[in-house]
């Protein structure tokens, strides 16, 4: 291709755009690449722009080739890449599962609740923390022990409701990032779980103290 040729190729991109074939698994798209800016030439953005509308694969999630190379830089011209019209690029990339973003956005929900969940089962083991080395007056142990037993199995109960809501999720097989999600979630809460066990087992073991303590004063 003369200097000459290639400088009408990128006048006539310009105007009329450029077309290209694009192959995606089985699949073949005819696209017309029309650039943005009307006084420029189709970018790669452009051309992703381009496929994700025909062949339904988010633009985060595309993974564009041409002649073996990797199409990442958004802002460059077609042109400089040497794409003209009646080439072919490939495309690697799933497509976006509307239903399966609706349950993976629960599953996010479902996240922040256990964080938040969380959250409180850290500010009971600090106070436990704090009586077990002496930070509370003998006199108030007693009642704090009792109400951090009861935050302790308030926290538990909070768990297995979250525990219940992602067991009636329904995901299908194919939805591979959702089923992971779950199951990550599901091991994230028993973990959870088994540490409130822990820190109710610590409550009993001090409130047992105390009781033996204040016997022996008794006596």
């Amino acid at each position: 291709v003369t200097q000459f040729e290639e400088m009408a190729q990128t006048e006539e991109m310009t105007t009329a755009g450029l077309s290209v074939t694009v192959t995606h698994s089985n699949e073949k798209h005819d696209l017309l690449i029309t650039p943005q800016q009307s006084d420029g030439e189709p970018t790669v953005q452009d051309l992703a722009q381009a496929v994700e509308e025909a062949t339904g694969v988010p633009l985060p999630f595309q993974k564009l080739i041409f002649k073996g190379k990797s199409l990442k830089e958004m802002e460059t011209p077609l042109s400089a890449l040497r794409i003209q019209n009646g080439c072919r690029i490939m495309l690697i990339g799933e497509k976006s599962n509307l239903e399966e973003e609706v349950e993976l956005k629960k599953l996010k929900d479902l996240e922040k609740s256990v964080e938040k969940t969380a959250s409180r089962l850290e500010e009971v083991n600090k106070e436990l923390t704090g009586i077990q080395q002496g930070f509370l007056a003998k006199e108030l142990q007693a009642e704090a022990l009792c109400k951090l037993d009861r935050r302790v199995k308030a926290t538990v109960e909070q768990f297995m409701r979250i525990l219940e809501e992602i067991d009636t999720m329904v995901l299908p097989e194919d939805f591979k990032d959702s089923r992971l999600k779950r199951k990550s979630l599901v091991k994230k809460v028993q973990a959870f779980l088994a540490e409130c066990d822990t820190v109710e087992q610590y409550i009993c073991q001090e409130t047992e103290r105390l009781q033996s303590a204040n016997l022996a004063l008794a006596e």
